[in-house]
């Protein structure tokens, strides 16, 4: 029989993370994080980290594991949760995955298609390409052939764009028709995933209130403090959603209140983006208002373990 675990996904600011608490100390389990930001170190607040307070209360696995210019992929998440989840299973415990990176879900769930391996020269050639063309380039050359992948890929995530195009070259075929071949067909749990969703203005102003208490928690000298830990504004980690924007600030090249104006802009249409991803998955129980359907999510969960 395949191991039974529970997945909590939705777009940010929806209240996985209060979520998750609740549910694995009513079910004995422990909480893997499937966010692709939280599992840089030192990035804590613009990320939603759960406060040490929070991660007392109930184990969590897979925050913070590597430095801010560290390369990670959906690949080697599967590898980690994966390993996470037999040491939890080994205790007798559940396994409750939070988060809102869809690829991650994805790999954990159903496998990670066995697609073409590395190749230094085409990334060294692409980086090459990028440099003498401008910022931008690769991404529309994605864009031209393969424009599934350039629609889920942010245009900064340079990594993942060379990968893609990397695949393309090697194959033939665009990665998203890996994807789709393989189909992510091969479950290797069984699981029930639970969506969380609102109404969608409530999520915005979920959203913008997320990002002003971020700056009243001290987001502004998290990221004063990476800068001086040598993390410039052009690794990955830090051209994401709210570092890049603080990073901006800090760098004398917009005022304070832009910064935000632009941050809440541009989380809301992440948001967006995750719902859409999300939508496309027919096998998510969608909920309002988590913790008001508390009740019907526990009884949800318990019945699907049996008990």
């Amino acid at each position: 029989m395949k191991p039974k675990i529970v997945l909590i996904v939705g777009p940010t600011g929806a209240g996985k993370t209060k979520l998750a608490l609740e549910i694995a100390q009513k079910i004995n389990a422990e909480i893997i994080a499937a966010d692709s930001m939280q599992i840089y170190r030192y990035m804590d607040i613009g990320t939603a980290k759960p406060s040490p307070q929070e991660q007392a209360l109930v184990p969590h696995h897979l925050l913070g594991i590597i430095d801010p210019d560290q390369d990670f992929s959906a690949g080697l998440y599967q590898t980690v949760a994966s390993k996470a989840i037999d040491s939890i299973l080994q205790k007798n415990k559940r396994v409750l995955v939070c988060g809102g990176t869809g690829l991650y879900i994805k790999s954990l769930t159903h496998g990670f298609f066995p697609g073409a391996q590395e190749n230094r020269a085409i990334d060294r050639e692409l980086r090459a390409q990028e440099d003498q063309r401008g910022e931008g380039y690769l991404y529309h050359e994605l864009i031209k052939v393969d424009p599934v992948s350039a629609f889920r890929i942010h245009p900064k995530d340079t990594f993942r764009i060379i990968r893609a195009l990397e695949v393309y070259f090697l194959t033939g075929l665009p990665i998203s028709a890996h994807h789709e071949k393989h189909a992510f067909k091969e479950t290797r749990y069984e699981y029930l995933q639970i969506g969380i969703q609102w109404d969608r203005s409530l999520l915005y102003d979920r959203i913008n209130i997320r990002c002003e208490q971020m700056i009243k928690d001290g987001f502004i000298e998290e990221v004063r403090s990476l800068r001086a830990r040598g993390y410039n504004s052009e690794l990955k980690s830090m051209q994401s959603l709210g570092y890049r924007h603080i990073c901006a600030f800090l760098e004398d090249k917009i005022p304070l209140d832009e910064a935000m104006r632009s941050m809440k802009r541009d989380t809301r249409r992440f948001a967006k983006r995750q719902l859409t991803w999300f939508r496309a998955d027919a096998g998510i129980v969608w909920v309002e208002n988590p913790l008001e359907n508390l009740n019907q999510i526990e009884k949800m969960i318990k019945e699907f373990f049996g008990y």
